[in-house]
């Protein structure tokens, strides 16, 4: 059976350590660098090395940013008194493509979650708190993820800020239009149930 060179067992190694990327798929991208030509695959050493030296944190909302502010904490026309937690930059990104909300963000960078060892002091929620509590927000929008970890991360969050005069409100749950009531699961209709409005 024939071996890979050591470079290329290399790039596969490394390629197994992405997300969702097994041995067979490691296999297949390590392949498909040394087909492309050269420039294309340095083009993506390029992109990869360009990213990990400029792109940081925003040091307002931790937002990614390729200087200290994000583009969304500097513009003046964002509203300025709504703002929503995430747990990732990735949540925010999906949550500006709907096109809907105009106002600022606050990232967590993750969720607190006791069985993978990831407590409160590992997010970002003291500059949260400092931000909440020295600005003029309205509203503070829970959009962490519906799920134990996430509704966990709120009510702590909500917990933490219940002195402050700020309105705190969750993302809505429940049926999607245009869906049909006997394929939704039983989380679905419950949270459609408790999360009911005027008609």
């Amino acid at each position: 059976m024939a071996e890979l060179t050591d470079s290329v067992a290399n790039l596969v190694r490394e390629f197994t350590k992405l997300p969702g990327i097994g041995k067979k798929s490691a296999e297949r991208l390590a392949y498909h660098i040394l087909r492309v030509p050269a420039a294309e695959a340095l083009a993506l050493a390029d992109a990869i090395r360009h990213v990990k030296e400029n792109v940081r944190y925003c040091r307002t909302c931790f937002n990614l940013a390729e200087g200290d502010q994000c583009a969304i904490c500097r513009d003046p026309k964002r509203q300025q008194d709504l703002l929503c937690v995430v747990e990732q930059p990735r949540d925010l990104l999906a949550l500006e493509q709907t096109g809907v909300y105009r106002g600022l963000y606050h990232v967590l960078l993750g969720r607190i979650a006791p069985l993978e060892g990831i407590g409160p002091d590992q997010l970002t929620l003291d500059a949260l708190v400092h931000r909440v509590r020295s600005g003029a927000f309205a509203e503070l929008i829970m959009a962490t993820n519906p799920t134990v970890e996430g509704d966990g991360t709120a009510l702590y969050i909500s917990n933490l800020l219940s002195d402050v005069p700020i309105r705190i409100t969750r993302l809505a749950r429940g049926i999607t239009p245009g869906s049909v009531l006997e394929f939704a699961n039983k989380e679905i209709l419950s949270d459609a149930l408790a999360g009911r409005r005027e008609f």
